[in-house]
């Protein structure tokens, strides 16, 4: 029962969290409460995350170490300057600059393995990817936000660093611990660590639309705009790059849906941590639209099986 509803919430993301941020819209007053615990439920999400990795996950970086590191320089290179340069091009405030630039400099997104998975690409460098970019964010999203984001407003790396440690890093050794020493526990959970993730994207979503409605009256269109943008130069150019490095087209594929979707849910955590919810609303939209992109990228490419392709190993798929 778990399993059918967990995937069926999987599949109907985009929807359910368009849904969610169109009521939080209507009702901000309803919704706005749940600001204080955006960070908990990103640390839930990550934790999570933690508990379906495994060794096995890891073993291309030794055997196919090549794909993984241009993957992920193409992830911290592509997105955040993207970024900062559609923050430049519209002229945007301050605060809507960062959050840009926030969700540019985040790791990749979990639900992109489901995708590439889908898209018949290399799930396996897909979650490589994913993993190495989650546990290189707490050194190079503060580094990159800095950088980039310190001529709009000033930026408190140390905190920032700190913010992500809590966030991401620990509740994701956390849970890979407990896959090494909880098993039995992990298995009894596991099938419902997709439905728990929804339910986690959902909630920051209303609480960052909520937070910010009227903000969102005003800019709304704006922000849309960039961020469409913004994913599709990061799934454009991920996969130009990936061409460019000879990967195969299984590989390519796998690479521009990791640079095309973004842990928008850490970005907006962020964002409402340590600048304020009008930060996050390039996040908050950016998690509706990558899911909604990413599966109508996948269905297209699903149609079209690589000539490369290699069967996809089961416990890559779980």
């Amino acid at each position: 029962m778990i399993q059918r509803i967990s995937a069926f919430t999987g599949t109907w993301l985009p929807a359910i969290v368009l849904a969610a941020a169109a009521l939080a819209f209507a009702t901000p007053g309803t919704f706005a409460p749940l600001g204080g615990i955006v960070t908990y439920l990103l640390m839930i999400i990550m934790l999570g995350m933690g508990m379906t990795l495994r060794p096995a996950d890891f073993t291309i970086i030794g055997r196919r170490p090549w794909p993984v590191i241009l993957g992920v320089i193409a992830q911290y290179l592509v997105m955040p300057l993207v970024g900062y340069g559609l923050a430049r091009a519209f002229d945007m405030e301050p605060m809507l600059a960062v959050g840009m630039i926030l969700v540019g400099a985040a790791p990749g997104g979990t639900a992109s393995n489901v995708m590439v998975y889908l898209s018949k690409g290399d799930t396996a460098l897909s979650v490589a990817m994913t993993s190495v970019s989650t546990l290189l964010a707490p050194l190079l999203t503060p580094v990159l936000v800095l950088w980039l984001a310190g001529e709009f407003l000033p930026v408190d790396a140390g905190a920032l660093l700190v913010s992500i440690l809590q966030i991401v890093l620990v509740p994701v050794v956390v849970g890979l611990l407990l896959r090494r020493f909880a098993t039995r526990f992990v298995e009894k959970v596991i099938d419902a660590l997709p439905l728990v993730s929804v339910v986690g994207i959902t909630l920051v979503v209303m609480a960052v639309v909520a937070g910010s409605a009227d903000a969102l009256l005003e800019v709304g269109a704006l922000v849309l705009l960039a961020v469409v943008l913004h994913n599709g130069f990061g799934l454009g150019l991920g996969y130009a790059l990936a061409k460019l490095g000879r990967l195969p087209v299984t590989s390519r594929r796998a690479v521009s849906i990791e640079v095309g979707m973004q842990n928008s849910g850490l970005a907006a955590a962020l964002a409402t941590a340590h600048f304020n919810p009008v930060a996050a609303l390039p996040a908050a939209v950016f998690s509706v639209w990558h899911n909604i992109s990413g599966s109508l990228l996948a269905g297209y490419w699903s149609r079209r099986p690589a000539r490369d392709a290699e069967p996809v190993p089961e416990d890559a798929a779980s």
